[in-house]
């Protein structure tokens, strides 16, 4: 009699603890879905950001909303900034410099509430061929000269008459770009381009003509350089203490490569965030997670306050 009360207790046992099993699976499951998201998260802009928002983009898919499609392109800051302020424009405009007053009004007028969120570090790297040993190390001034309308250099031996008496070939990226706008007004200070330098919308032909072309000289942002050191080598940089290389280790705000560092950003529409879950929730895991991946892909990270204040910001969305 006690041997069958004991195997009946036993086998209440079992079925509580099943029943416990089963409400508690259904919990972690209800809890689960309650956050899984679908939907598109829409991002367009700057060329130089592009890579560093793409991984972030494929980490966030594959890792932690499988169901929401964040598509990332790269038109350039300013044509990006056109997709963005429009009525059901993008979500977030990536741009390797700040909004302008311009826009920032066209958004105003528009009814858009605009949130600027930098996310990293990058450096403005002058990249030659890999056959150019003469030009290893050059001062502001000289790289100025190059690419300026009346800088009084069309040759190497300009610059160092025991240099090749060859034309240099100076490029860079189009007018569409942040990283041009970037250039143009900090590094030239708005003077005239020279006619001889060849622009182009898209980063991956100036990697290659300079690689093709010793006499080629180019800018970009810091992580296209990285990305292509079997093809290229980055100018040293004479600031007036000797020459610098652009590294991680140097690009920074106050670092010994701080005259051609520059903040990166990108852009939300935070209307777009208060309506769409997926747009807010993207916005969160990336900051939350840009450090983490900004040196892979070339830039220097930024400081944890700012990541914490833009989190802060993005949580009080929250509805």
């Amino acid at each position: 009699m006690k041997f069958r009360k004991y195997l009946l207790l036993l086998v209440i046992a079992a079925i509580t603890m099943i029943v416990a099993a089963c409400g508690t699976e259904k919990n972690q499951s209800e809890n689960s879905n309650a956050t899984e998201l679908e939907g598109s998260v829409v991002i367009d802009g700057s060329g130089t950001v592009y890579p560093l928002m793409a991984k972030i983009a494929e980490e966030y898919m594959i890792n932690e909303q499988e169901n929401v499609s964040v598509e990332v392109s790269r038109a350039g800051t300013s044509a990006g900034f056109k997709k963005f302020l429009v009525e059901n424009g993008t979500d977030f405009n990536d741009a390797s410099r700040q909004i302008k007053d311009e826009e920032a009004a066209e958004a105003d007028a528009l009814g858009i509430e605009v949130k600027e969120l930098k996310v990293a570090l990058d450096g403005l790297t002058f990249v030659i061929n890999k056959e150019n040993d003469w030009a290893k190390e050059l001062t502001p001034e000289q790289l100025i000269a190059i690419f300026k309308a009346d800088g009084g250099v069309k040759k190497w031996s300009d610059i160092n008459p025991e240099w090749p008496d060859e034309d240099i070939k100076p490029m860079g990226p189009n007018e569409n770009h942040g990283t041009y706008e970037f250039f143009y007004e900090n590094v030239l200070e708005k003077q005239d381009l020279a006619d001889t330098v060849n622009l182009q919308q898209d980063y991956s032909t100036l990697v290659n003509l300079v690689a093709e072309d010793k006499n080629g000289i180019a800018f970009f942002g810091f992580g296209y350089y990285v990305n292509n050191t079997d093809k290229l080598q980055a100018v040293h940089v004479d600031f007036g203490n000797g020459p610098v290389e652009p590294s991680l280790d140097t690009i920074a705000e106050d670092g010994d490569y701080a005259d051609f560092t520059r903040p990166v950003f990108t852009y939300l529409n935070v209307n777009h965030a208060a309506d769409k879950p997926q747009v807010l929730d993207y916005a969160v895991y990336l900051m939350n997670n840009v450090n983490n991946f900004a040196g892979e892909t070339g830039f220097a990270p930024i400081p944890e306050a700012e990541v914490e204040e833009n989190i802060e910001f993005l949580n009080g969305l929250t509805k």
